[in-house]
């Protein structure tokens, strides 16, 4: 049935304490002023930019530089404000009026990353870590909403938005719920369903997406060199306290690159979503210290990090995340098709990628995220489990198993 599949919204009254509401209060505010100010900079006067990467690029670093938001919120904050602009463009393509959006009720959107739902209370984000709230519950022998699809198994939470009750001065939880349906025509490669984002790993960019998008590793590698210079001029000195700051400097530098992953992860998710993709798609990461003779042990514990980080986030959106094969995947033309070890000049930088046969010249890096989508694809056709899928997104475009090109406007 159709109604299966649409999402229900759960409102819960929530039970907090004196300084939790007061961390409640000030996300709210802090949230609503970070909305704001993305809609300022979306709304232009001859034009409204609806891109949430767009806006991303524009607003993400001078909202976290003025507010204490956590990361996933200032996201969430930014989608809000995207989803509204494009709400009065749709309204004027009706004939319909609309001003610029302002926000003004205390409200925060969460994702099921800054909220935690259970039994009988929640965790939530805030600008100063996680406080947990009491759920407040209707009788549980009545049929309410919160029995059929709160604390049903057949429903999971996929977010929820925070609400302040003005008139009953607290907190009110709308958790939204949908159908837990098995996506197994992802998992089997459907021709009908499957839209790839590739994802190539290396050191100068530690990762580049079949869209044409880089992150560069140049933080991890500074930093990186930054601690083995430091440990080596501790571990000279000899002594119990150089000993057990080596040890510090090491925990604060793994805490410095996980934060740094959490992020790079978070953008490969969003990557995914504003693409319409199903899958993204890593190379394996067995044996690519030996594909990668520069990659370092702390290069490989960064890969692996970053694909455990992009799993859980993708999961919880419905994306699957797999790995393939990369063989022969820098050597191979994204466009045409032809392999060979010379079309990768390394004498003249890494970077470069050039066919021999077409002439094809683009960055080795994005090439090689192109073909890792691309093998996804011919994979599952040689396993017998897709027909033809939709094929990899890519940064102005889609390209198909058969290397046939369709332009799109989901990315530009």
């Amino acid at each position: 049935m159709v109604d299966d599949l649409r999402t229900r919204t759960v409102p819960v009254k929530l039970d907090v304490g004196e300084s939790a509401a007061s961390l409640l209060h000030q996300t709210t505010d802090h949230f609503l002023d970070a909305a704001n100010h993305v809609v300022t900079v979306a709304w232009e006067p001859d034009w409204k930019i609806t891109s949430k990467q767009k806006l991303h690029d524009q607003t993400y670093y001078d909202v976290r530089d003025d507010s204490p938001l956590p990361a996933n919120l200032v996201q969430s904050a930014r989608n809000r404000a995207a989803e509204a602009v494009k709400g009065c463009i749709e309204r004027w393509k009706e004939g319909k009026n609309a001003s610029k959006p302002h926000f003004t009720s205390r409200f925060a959107s969460y994702d099921v990353r800054t909220v935690t739902v259970n039994d009988d209370h929640c965790t939530l984000a805030t600008i100063d870590g996680r406080v947990t709230a009491e759920f407040v519950l209707p009788d549980e022998q009545r049929d309410t909403p919160h029995s059929a699809y709160l604390f049903n198994d057949d429903y999971d939470v996929k977010g929820a938005t925070l609400h302040y009750d003005t008139v009953e001065d607290c907190f009110y939880l709308h958790v939204r719920t949908k159908p837990a349906v098995e996506n197994d025509d992802a998992d089997t490669g459907d021709a009908k369903h499957v839209s790839v984002l590739g994802v190539d790993l290396g050191i100068t960019n530690i990762a580049t997406t079949s869209t044409g998008r880089f992150w560069s590793g140049g933080e991890l590698n500074h930093w990186h060199r930054e601690y083995e210079k430091r440990r080596g001029d501790l571990q000279q000195t000899g002594t119990r306290w150089a000993h057990n700051n080596v040890q510090r400097v090491g925990r604060k530098q793994t805490g410095r690159f996980e934060q740094m992953l959490h992020t790079i992860s978070n953008d490969l998710v969003e990557e995914a979503l504003e693409n319409d993709c199903t899958h993204i798609v890593f190379e394996q990461l067995k044996g690519i210290r030996e594909r990668l003779p520069h990659a370092k042990a702390v290069h490989k514990w960064a890969f692996h990090r970053l694909f455990e980080y992009v799993t859980y986030k993708a999961e919880s959106e419905g994306l699957v995340v797999k790995q393939v094969n990369p063989a022969y995947t820098s050597q191979r033309c994204s466009k045409c098709g032809f392999t060979h070890k010379d079309n990768r000049p390394h004498n003249n930088g890494q970077d470069e990628f050039e066919c021999l046969k077409c002439g094809y010249d683009v960055h080795a890096d994005y090439n090689a995220a192109k073909n890792i989508g691309l093998k996804y694809l011919r994979d599952q056709q040689k396993s017998g489990r897709g027909g033809a899928p939709v094929g990899v997104r890519l940064n102005s475009g889609t390209l198909n198993v058969n290397g046939e090109y369709s332009p799109t406007a989901l990315s530009g």
